[in-house]
Order: C-alpha cells, then sequence, then structure tokens
C-alpha cells in the first residue's frame, strides 16, 4: 500500500511539474503592414508549433503572441513574420519578399491613405 500511495504522490508530482513547465508567455509586437491580406498572412506564419494564439491589428500595427517560451523563441516569432514580408521592430523582411507582396500590402514607401481595406 506505501509503494502506491508513493506512486501517486511522484506521479501527482510530476504531471504538476509538467503542467508549470507549460506556462504561456503573451508578447505585444509592432509589425507592419496595411490590410486584411496582411493580417492572414502575418497570422499565418504563426499557426506553428509553440504558438497558442496569435491576432494583428491593422489599425495599431500591433501583433499580440501568446506563445509557450520553452517551444519558441520572441526572437523566432519575428524572424518567422520577418520571413513572409513584414518587417518588426526586430527582424527587417527581406527586399525580395517585401517586393513580392501585393501592392496594398506595400507599407515600407507606398501612401495608402486614401484606400479602403475590404
Amino acid at each position: 500500500m506505501k509503494t502506491k500511495a508513493l506512486f501517486l504522490i511522484l506521479f501527482v508530482n510530476a504531471a504538476g511539474l509538467a503542467w508549470a513547465q507549460s506556462k504561456t508567455v503573451t508578447a505585444n509586437l509592432k509589425v507592419y503592414g496595411n490590410c486584411a491580406m496582411c493580417k492572414r498572412r502575418i497570422e499565418t506564419a504563426l499557426d506553428t508549433k509553440g504558438i497558442k494564439a496569435a491576432t494583428w491589428n491593422t489599425k495599431t500595427k500591433m501583433l499580440e503572441v501568446v506563445y509557450l517560451p520553452e517551444k519558441i523563441s520572441e526572437q523566432k516569432i519575428h524572424e518567422l513574420v520577418a520571413a513572409v514580408g513584414h518587417d518588426t521592430d526586430k527582424a527587417k523582411a527581406k527586399d525580395e519578399v517585401y517586393a513580392n507582396l501585393p501592392f496594398c500590402c506595400l507599407y515600407r514607401d507606398h501612401d495608402h491613405s486614401g484606400m479602403t481595406d475590404n
């Protein structure tokens, strides 16, 4: 009986330790873009292991990411976003990737103030 009780205590402690290590972190990152297509591209780029949720706001240009730091780093999140053509405050998209974005998504040197986001 003592063995069963000891095993149960060890199992519960191990399960609690595993749960404690799975704490999520929320990061808010500045990500440049313009429209709903940008939003879809940015959020889809973060559909990867270790990221629980990613929501980009087209007006504020802020990306909220909920992630597991033991699975993915904040720097890697910046790199994933930059890889699809969107600059962040810590990673710049390659010029050739940026140049292949649709016109409405070009944010660096284009004024889109008169355009509406459909």
